[in-house]
């Protein structure tokens, strides 16, 4: 008879295994800047999130949403970042990441990042924000100059 395949652990069992290995006790790292190819250009970034505004069809049942989050250790900000990238959310900066996706997978999202958030001692956040489209068409860029009129096509674009 063959053995039934062992379903792998789930993102939440994960963090758990971080705290049961020694992770509350851990001294604060520095914070390692990782390889600065792995974020697009910010004209990408904003292409992206004026595509999601913008699509001609989203589905009815989609929350539009932010995930941001201030995470010390190494470990655990690499592996909610893994995740993030698993669900289907957009990384727009190091640590804040969008996402159209449908409301069970945010109430999914919402839920296991409470449930690692209060798994062990920290000093850390994680902020997950609903946004309706007409904010996220809002925005203002502030910082690098780019040509915001180009992507959405608007006259009275405000550059800071």
């Amino acid at each position: 008879m063959p053995r039934k395949k062992k379903e792998p652990p789930g993102f939440v069992e994960i963090m758990r295994k971080f705290v049961r290995s020694g992770l509350e006790g851990s001294a604060v790292p520095n914070r390692i800047i990782t390889n600065k190819d792995d974020i697009t250009t910010l004209e990408e970034r904003v292409d992206k999130i004026l595509g999601i505004v913008k699509r001609d069809t989203r589905p009815a049942g989609n929350m539009i949403f932010f995930v941001m989050y201030d995470i010390e250790d190494n470990k655990v900000r690499t592996q909610i970042f893994k995740y993030l990238m698993r669900m289907g959310c957009y990384r727009v900066q190091r640590s804040v990441f969008l996402a159209d996706l449908p409301n069970d997978k945010y109430n999914q999202i919402r839920n296991d990042l409470t449930e690692v958030q209060a798994a062990y001692e920290n000093n850390d956040s994680i902020l997950v924000v609903p946004i309706s489209t007409d904010y996220l068409t809002a925005m203002k860029i502030i910082g690098q100059t780019i040509d915001i009129d180009v992507i959405t096509k608007q006259k009275n674009t405000i550059f800071f």
